[in-house]
């Protein structure tokens, strides 16, 4: 009996490939080139790819022994927050993709745990685990604007870059307030 619990995968889904027409011989190979819909919650707190954003998939499916070889790219716009600024990130990433998905009752299938390798139902191949993972390990958890974002001052919260070269918050204690006087006079 397999470790795994078939759940019946929709053929129309966008992230679900059909290989169908794909040779269970070693070497046959297939290309899908498509664009489909990001699914929700596809990123981290502070930087994800909206919901419903068009994912440009270019993959190869190519027959191996045990199953089938995804690999390729997903490439897609991304969204989120600076994490020192707050600015909006508006950019794009591309990711490379590869997942063994091993034919049911296939040696593989039958000795792996079910979380090492991806598993085919039928002939369909249930992408959007590993493009979820491909994309969620890509993006940073502490996202930025650019590189040297200096951030925001933390007395006024304005972003360093609207501030002039001498800002400052410098506050003296009212005990030494006198003293500040005499330092004045001598210059």
């Amino acid at each position: 009996m397999p470790k795994h619990s078939p759940s019946s995968l929709d053929p129309r889904a966008p992230l679900v490939l059909d290989t169908r027409d794909l040779p269970r011989r070693p070497g046959a190979l297939r290309t899908v080139k498509r664009v489909v819909p990001a699914p929700a919650d596809l990123g981290v707190e502070m930087i994800s790819v909206p919901e419903g954003a068009d994912l440009d998939l270019d993959l190869r499916l190519e027959s191996v022994s045990e199953g089938v070889l995804v690999s390729g790219t997903v490439s897609g716009p991304v969204r989120g927050e600076c994490g020192r600024c707050l600015r909006e990130i508006d950019d794009s990433l591309t990711v490379n993709v590869q997942e063994l998905y091993a034919y049911e009752n296939s040696t593989t299938d039958e000795t792996t745990d079910e979380d090492e390798v991806g598993r085919m139902q039928d002939d369909l191949i249930d992408l959007e685990p590993a493009l979820r993972d491909a994309v969620v390990l890509t993006l940073p958890t502490n996202p930025l604007c650019r590189e040297d974002c200096p951030g925001l001052c933390p007395e006024c919260g304005v972003h360093w870059d609207d501030l002039p070269a001498d800002h400052s918050h410098q506050q003296i204690d009212p005990r030494w307030a006198g003293l500040s006087q005499l330092n004045r006079t001598e210059e």
